[in-house]
């Protein structure tokens, strides 16, 4: 059965709920702005819908004041450009632009609500500009009063009735979501342990963990709106993400040793790591976190009490890595604890950075700006009034889709979405509700193809579809005091609405952002940016910096690796492979920055930079040999003028035979793409 169909033949609880509390917001919005006689309650009804996208009530508050920060900073700019170019169209438009471009810009730089107060300030701006072109000063001053009306109504009243009605809130979410996260990743563990061989159920559950995590810290700055708890929920989730990072750079590395180098462990060694699968299976299985906690740490003994001098430096790193997962895991679960129940724990962490690609949100911006433009140009040629609706809807989805994983694919959804709102929008917006002279039967006549389309864009299914559905019903009857219920307007609005969203899938296709290559140099140019910058910064801020970057970066990079043929995913292998070494830096950092004696100092020095070095030439498919003569000169070092103990120099030995092994492998697997490459014409003149 597809989504479609199971959506409106089963349809879930929770779906029938959002339903019903979104459409009771967008007529209770449509009734104030009736009541206030306003100008377009329409934006009202668009306004209401997209804060209920995201019914938690935390995030509708955080949306609520995104959106009307947005609208302000908008209507402020139309103003401003209006004040300058009131006579002067084109400049005007010009201006506009460059404005639209901006505003998509910095948008494309965030990854929560901020996005969206950037598009609003893009297209309030743009409806001042258009709408009040040749106006009075005091006209354009009443148009950007009366678009701040009618968006903020739409806020107010999605705000209420999210609080009062079935309401949801963000530590619920947030909870469920850190579930996800540790679910997703003990069940990586498990696989990575036994060194399964289904690679992709591997890579699948790691993306879903990292895809729960990265929405998990995005969502979590909104738990601040809901209360004295919501400052512990964002501490926590910034734990969580932490302490998930490493525990997967460091399976990353113990899957490598586990997998290529079982002939140079103790037989014991491998035992026990297979052990320890299993127990990340049961442990996922186990009912509640604190019993979770107690196999962990009953786990966690096991391997401690198995520890033996007499081994290997590699055999040793590899059971104080298997301890240390443990360890991270542990504090996973305490920090879940602390979002579902912020006072069980008390834990401190500071605010997560986000990796920000400046030269992809320019192509963002530069986007958006050509839409507008090309249609803006459109309008003033032919004169034509509903070409207003094709800008809108230009402007507002280009800047809209931009940050999307796939904005080609989601843009035609919303094409198939407006397509199906067409016939819909006549027979309820424009026949049926042409016979209706009160407001609760109209409210039943125009509110039935809004509730069947909410009812769909609950599922994330068929939530694109769905919610164009929605909008484009509403745009295309465009409700008010003063309706025309004539076909000729309402087949312009339709062709209008088909020219803006096919000019945003043009826009989309022919400048579908960073290719392949380049965005693989620059994420690979990024990662050894932050490497680097681990050796200079403070830990603290070094560790915050790092680890928000890598999130981000490690889920662009499996999302990358699933477009491309099997032989060619290693994309991911190397976000793997550069976290593990940042995390490496940081503890090498932890250990060595507080040494007194110079000699310590330099050797210490020289193997961060090693490290750095070596991991850059490796992403270029260079093995690099410095590394291991780097670790021999710092245990030179501590073996003269320290008293470390044997059993510390042999953990260290070990960690640099470890990243030294990874290192290598990822050197060979960068380069064997160069090689298959350079094989190819060969194999093609030769085709004996």
């Amino acid at each position: 059965m597809s989504p479609l169909v199971k959506t409106y033949l089963m349809p879930e609880p929770a779906a029938v709920k959002f339903a019903i509390k979104t459409t009771l917001a967008m007529m209770l919005a449509l009734y104030v702005a009736f009541a206030f006689d306003l100008e377009r309650p329409y934006w009202a009804l668009i306004s209401a819908a997209f804060l209920q996208v995201r019914p938690m009530s935390g995030m509708v508050i955080e949306k609520g004041i995104c959106q009307l920060g947005g609208t302000f900073i908008g209507a402020v700019a139309g103003i401003v450009i209006m004040a300058l170019f009131a006579q002067a169209r084109v400049p005007a438009i010009i201006t506009l632009t460059l404005w639209i471009v901006l505003c998509t810009y910095v948008g494309s730089l965030w990854r929560n609500n901020y996005t969206y107060g950037c598009l609003m300030a893009a297209v309030t701006a743009m409806l001042i500009v258009v709408i009040a072109g040749g106006s009075t000063p005091a006209g354009i001053f009443d148009v950007a009063v009366a678009r701040m009306t009618e968006l903020g109504l739409g806020a107010i009243c999605a705000t209420l009735v999210s609080s009062l009605l079935w309401p949801s809130r963000v530590g619920q979410h947030l909870a469920d979501q850190a579930d996800t996260v540790i679910n997703r990743a003990f069940y990586h563990a498990a696989l990575r342990l036994e060194t399964s061989d289904d690679r992709d159920e591997l890579l699948r559950a790691l993306r879903e963990s990292l895809g729960a995590l990265t929405q998990l810290e995005t969502d979590s700055q909104a738990a601040r709106f809901e209360g004295p708890e919501g400052p512990g929920r964002i501490r926590a989730s910034h734990v969580l993400t932490r302490r998930t990072l490493r525990f997967l750079a460091s399976l990353h590395a113990l899957d490598q040793l586990l997998s290529d180098h079982t002939e140079r462990l103790d037989p014991q060694s491998v035992a026990i790591a297979r052990e320890l699968a299993q127990g990340f299976t049961d442990a996922e299985h186990v009912q509640g976190v604190a019993g979770a906690r107690r196999y962990l740490q009953a786990l966690r003994g096991q391997v401690h009490e198995s520890d033996d001098p007499t081994l290997a430096p590699l055999d040793r790193r590899l059971r104080l890595g298997l301890r240390e997962v443990l360890g991270h895991a542990m504090i996973m679960l305490d920090a879940r604890e602390a979002i579902a129940s912020p006072g069980t724990y008390t834990l401190k962490a500071g605010p997560l950075a986000w990796h920000r690609d400046r030269l992809a949100a320019l192509i963002n911006g530069l986007r958006s700006g050509l839409v507008f433009a090309g249609l803006a140009t459109f309008w003033i040629v032919t004169a034509w009034n509903s070409a207003m609706v094709a800008m809108m809807l230009g402007t507002l989805f280009s800047a809209f889709f931009a940050s999307r994983d796939n904005p080609v694919a989601v843009t035609l959804m919303f094409y198939k979405g407006m397509l199906a709102a067409i016939p819909s929008a006549f027979l309820f917006g424009h026949v049926l509700l042409a016979q209706v002279h009160d407001f609760p039967l109209m409210a039943v006549v125009f509110g039935t193809p809004l509730f069947l389309g909410l009812l769909g864009a609950a599922n994330p299914a068929t939530m694109g579809y769905c919610l164009a559905f929605t909008i484009f019903n509403i745009l295309l009857t465009m409700p008010g005091n003063d309706m025309d219920f004539s076909f000729d307007s309402f087949a312009n609005r339709a062709v209008a609405a088909i020219i803006g969203l096919t000019t945003v899938v043009t826009a989309f296709r022919l400048l579908p952002g960073l290719g392949t290559r380049l965005r693989r140099r620059r994420l690979i140019r990024a990662i050894s940016r932050d490497i680097h910058g681990l050796r200079r910064r403070s830990i603290t801020q070094g560790e915050t910096r790092f680890s928000g970057h890598m999130a981000d970066r490690l889920l662009q990079l499996a999302q990358h690796d699933d477009v491309l043929p099997q032989e060619q995913r290693h994309l991911f292998a190397l976000g793997l492979t550069g976290l593990d070494v940042g995390t490496a830096i940081l503890r090498l950092r932890h250990r060595f920055d507080s040494a007194d004696h110079p000699a310590i100092q330099s050797a210490h020095q020289a193997l961060l930079k090693a490290l750095a070095l070596g991991f850059e030439q490796s992403a270029r498919g260079h093995r690099f040999e410095g590394l291991e003569a780097a670790g021999e000169d710092l245990k030179a070092a501590l073996q003269t003028h320290t008293d470390d103990s044997p059993a510390r120099l042999a953990l260290l030995t070990g960690l640099i035979e470890r990243l030294s092994l990874s290192l290598d492998r990822l050197a060979d697997t960068m380069a064997a793409p160069a090689d298959r490459a350079s094989d190819a014409p060969t194999d093609a003149k030769n085709p004996a």
